[in-house]
């Protein structure tokens, strides 16, 4: 199975590096990397090209109108099977985590497998701040605000093709719009992978200030409403459903 992981980076050399030796150490034998560059100024571009010498790694390097934009030249150049988002900022948990996805779809008929995640001090990748277990999908869950961490998700390519990516109309919450717009309009029954597959930092800019956090609100509650999940109440719940995810593990 022909795994392809999309990273989309601009101005990321301090966490780059980390991020590519993750996905460099995974023992599942077929990824693909696409790599988006948003055109960036700092040392960035050097540690991609580095990284675009090896087998079945594509660079592209232009400017972009923001991440959803660089994940949708990703979700376009794709060829795999299913396909997976590694961020600049984050780091697959351990070596095993690609085979570990692949061995769970090939052993369950779906056409999607997620896992948890765990976000980082932004200077002690060791250190968690906050571990989001997913728990097992429901449909119910999904109209009580619940989501799987859009790192940990892994979605089969004909899904995508047909659903679409992400909105760029939506600057924080795109990623939630796709995911409900995938769940509900391929009646995707998803398999849940009970462990860590991902180690977000802390710091993204969905929580940055006030200002984002509200706007974020906002944008959630657009995508609970176009893909018919809920409202007001349902954005109260996803809201209050992070809590305990701060609680120790």
């Amino acid at each position: 199975m022909k795994i392809s992981i999309i990273t989309a980076v601009y101005n990321r050399e301090r966490t780059i590096a980390a991020a590519l030796a993750s996905l460099h150490a995974q023992t599942h034998p077929d990824i693909e990397h696409i790599i988006i560059d948003g055109g960036s100024t700092d040392g960035t571009l050097p540690i991609l090209e580095a990284a675009a010498r090896r087998p079945q790694t594509r660079l592209i390097s232009e400017p972009d109108h923001g991440i959803y934009d660089a994940l949708n030249k990703g979700l376009v150049r794709a060829t795999g099977e299913v396909i997976g988002i590694l961020h600049s900022d984050d780091s697959f948990a351990d070596r095993d985590v690609l085979a570990d996805v692949a061995r769970t779809f090939e052993a369950v008929p779906t056409d999607a497998v997620y896992g948890d995640l765990d976000y980082v001090s932004d200077d002690d990748s060791a250190r968690i701040i906050r571990h989001w277990r997913s728990g097992a999908y429901t449909p119910a869950r999904l109209r009580r605000g619940w989501m799987p961490p859009h790192p940990a998700l892994f979605v089969r390519k004909p899904v995508i093709d047909r659903l679409g990516g992400y909105d760029t109309s939506l600057r924080i919450a795109a990623d939630y719009d796709a995911i409900l717009r995938w769940f509900i309009g391929a009646r995707i029954q998803p398999a849940y992978l009970p462990r860590v597959l991902v180690r977000m930092r802390v710091g993204g800019v969905s929580n940055r200030n006030l200002a984002r956090i509200v706007q974020k609100s906002r944008e959630d509650l657009t995508a609970m409403r176009r893909n018919k999940v809920g409202g007001l109440t349902t954005l109260a719940m996803k809201n209050l459903s992070k809590l305990p995810q701060f609680l120790a593990r």
